[in-house]
């Protein structure tokens, strides 16, 4: 059993995580806007308005933060790059069936586990613009101070506006020893966390549920975490980078999931 869900991600990652058109990697401070469907993975999640973000895995599979679920009807968005132009590339796909982690408390963020997988009610066609996110290995770990970036249309700053386009900010991986001192997050941070950031570049408000993609060795991009929480005070608070959900530490759950449904 345990290796054909090892199987099922395999088949789904297949050809991940090379864009067609690569991202433009340069590291500015408070994040600039994206290449055009460099972040082919990246998701709009919408219910009645774009609320968070999420990650294609499987063609008919996307990945987001628990948090982010509060509605009973939601669509996906994929190849979406300027919210306010119909760009003709757009796919717009129903989710089908939600599910969030089973121990995922919605009244205790730091308590971990803020993660769902969306199953769509048909697969996404991939191209050009549309491509699947690789997935990490179980248990893989970043090291401090590798660069990973997040993307989204949140705030572009604290009580600021929503992007219009797609956004990207470069964020160093904060290891989980510095980020978990009582200055910085303290226990609220769990190794089931990925910290990177902090200071003048963070997600923001609205990044929710989206990718943060690390570029491996070989050139291949990975979503090591989904966006989960910011500091109450604000997006760019120092010593408080932003958290992510830890994805190489529910990959059993996601492999489970996603063959179970």
């Amino acid at each position: 059993m345990e290796l054909a869900l090892v199987l099922l991600l395999a088949v789904a990652a297949a050809g991940c995580g090379i864009p067609t058109s690569a991202p433009s990697i340069s590291r500015v401070i408070n994040g600039e806007e994206a290449r055009p469907y460099s972040w082919p993975w990246q998701v709009s999640l919408e219910s009645f308005f774009p609320t968070c973000g999420g990650t294609l895995i499987a063609e008919n599979w996307v990945m987001t933060a628990a948090h982010c679920i509060t509605f009973h009807t939601y669509r996906v968005v994929l190849a979406e790059h300027d919210m306010k132009t119909d760009e003709g590339h757009e796919q717009s796909i129903m989710v089908g069936k939600m599910i969030l982690h089973p121990d995922w408390n919605g009244n205790c963020v730091s308590c971990g586990n803020d993660i769902a997988l969306l199953k769509l009610e048909r697969s996404a066609s991939i191209n050009d613009k549309v491509q699947l996110a690789c997935l990490p290995e179980s248990g893989a770990i970043l090291t401090h101070n590798q660069p990973c970036y997040v993307t989204g249309w949140g705030r572009l700053y604290s009580g600021g506006p929503a992007a219009t386009q797609l956004q990207q900010a470069m964020l160093p991986v904060v290891e989980h020893s510095v980020c978990r001192q009582s200055d910085w997050w303290g226990s609220s941070v769990k190794t089931t966390m990925i910290c990177a950031g902090g200071g003048s570049k963070s997600a923001c408000h609205g990044d929710s549920g989206g990718p943060l993609s690390c570029q491996d060795k070989d050139g291949e991009w990975y979503v090591q975490g989904v966006t989960s929480f910011v500091d109450g005070k604000g997006c760019n608070t120092p010593q408080k980078p932003t958290v992510f959900t830890r994805v190489a530490s529910f990959i059993p759950w996601i492999s489970q999931t996603m063959a179970q449904n």
